[in-house]
């Protein structure tokens, strides 16, 4: 590869349009091409950086070293199978599938291949994420509001696998242990689609998950809560803090509740993320959150959804 990648965004919609934004700014990678059906949109994300304009993916052959891909999630998959049969890194958005069976075709074309694949579960790159990591040891409840607006973008997914698989991924990267039982339920609110849903998860390990998602909430809530032995640990995903407790004993003396805020070095998840996929392309290794990640977030989002009509 040159000394500057070549980075190609398709789909430069609601969130396409940072990847562009991010890509044009960061270092070790050029902006080279933007790819839209709509042509006057793929031109306001590459006005000012000298990137080309295409309104489909498949003319970006032999023009690129990498790729992001913010499109519908119906169109994961065609779109990115291609670049990854040949060998060319590819962050694409979550859900990184619209099932488990085309996600396990992107992950063999990039294993067989040697193709970098990340998926973009934008939280796991929060920095107040990885702050608190170190401290989730043992957790045995785990409880998740992840509450918005109605989004003025594309919906072609339910809230599940818009909003919830961000948790899902978390508590999957933290737990690391089997779900055992599910409980779900789903409401279709304001479009045919469920709107707010909430699941309860058992984990081999006894620690039970109670997730919350909605997007026809009046406010904006994001906050996840680990409740472990001795210990509380409550994140504002959205404001980037933390707050910490541990019940500290001492001999002769009474317990006594300890703790507060944890020192968070606040940044753009977005950008963390694709920084970390560029790095990964550059030198050839793994992503923070990889295909087979990405899989096990879907995974578990198909069984809650599941869940759901089943009830």
């Amino acid at each position: 590869m040159a000394d500057l990648l070549r980075a190609a965004v398709v789909g430069v919609g609601h969130l396409g349009r940072h990847h562009a934004r991010i890509l044009s700014a960061l270092e070790g990678v050029r902006l080279s091409a933007v790819v839209d059906v709509i042509p006057e949109r793929a031109r306001d994300a590459a006005a000012a950086t000298g990137a080309s304009v295409y309104e489909d993916s498949r003319e970006l052959a032999g023009q690129v070293d990498v790729v992001t891909i913010a499109v519908p999630t119906e169109l994961h998959h065609d779109i990115a199978l291609p670049f990854l049969e040949r060998g060319i890194p590819v962050l694409v958005e979550k859900p990184m599938a619209r099932s488990l069976e085309e996600a396990e075709r992107m992950i063999a074309a990039a294993r067989a291949s040697g193709a970098v694949l990340a998926v973009g579960h934008t939280e796991r790159h929060n920095p107040a994420v990885a702050a608190v990591l170190p401290h989730v040891t043992s957790p045995r409840f785990i409880e998740v509001h992840r509450l918005g607006v109605f989004p003025d973008r594309s919906l072609d997914i339910d809230v599940v696998f818009d909003l919830m698989i961000h948790d899902l991924d978390i508590i999957l990267a933290m737990v690391r242990s089997e779900v055992t039982s599910i409980e779900a339920v789903g409401v279709a609110v304001l479009t045919p689609r469920y709107d707010i849903a909430n699941a309860r998860l058992r984990f081999e390990s006894g620690c039970i998950a109670n997730v919350t998602a909605s997007r026809i909430s009046r406010e904006r809530v994001r906050k996840i809560r680990f409740f472990q032995p001795d210990s509380y640990l409550s994140i504002d995903y959205a404001a980037q803090e933390i707050e910490a407790w541990r019940l500290v004993r001492r001999d002769g003396a009474r317990p006594a509740i300890e703790g507060g805020p944890i020192a968070v070095e606040r940044d753009e998840p977005l950008r963390r993320e694709i920084a970390d996929f560029v790095r990964a392309a550059r030198d050839r290794t793994k992503p923070l959150v990889d295909g087979e990640a990405g899989r096990r977030a879907l995974g578990l989002a198909t069984r809650i959804a599941e869940k759901m009509e089943s009830v």
